[in-house]
């Protein structure tokens, strides 16, 4: 699997539509240190691929694809917390977590690829 641009990337792609939709969905909650780090823990999924992209080998790659899981997982926990806290519905929860769960998916697919 061979990339000229970190823009290529699907996992890339996907993680920065997921990030729009995070932001579009948060932008009118008034709890702004909640909004400002779900917001921010959204960013750096894609913001790592990016980085890691242009790192000298596949290991200092992969390393930041995990570094974007685990913000992926803090969006998760969020996420939950956001509909206890009746920040959203249950489906909007249920959308975001798909589109989460599919870019680490995604990301996990992609580490497997470079480190064969």
């Amino acid at each position: 699997m061979t990339f000229q641009k970190f823009e290529d990337i699907i996992a890339w792609q996907k993680a920065q539509d997921f990030t729009v939709d995070i932001y579009s969905h948060f932008r009118n909650i008034k709890d702004f240190a909640f909004r400002d780090q779900i917001c921010r823990a959204s960013v750096a999924i894609s913001s790592n691929i990016a980085e890691g992209f242009d790192r000298n080998s596949n290991a200092d790659f992969a390393r930041f694809l995990y570094i974007s899981i685990s913000s992926a997982s803090e969006v998760k926990s969020m996420i939950y917390l956001a509909c206890r806290l009746n920040y959203m519905n249950e489906q909007t929860k249920l959308n975001l977590l798909s589109q989460v769960n599919e870019v680490s998916k995604i990301i996990r697919g992609l580490i497997k690829s470079i480190s064969e």
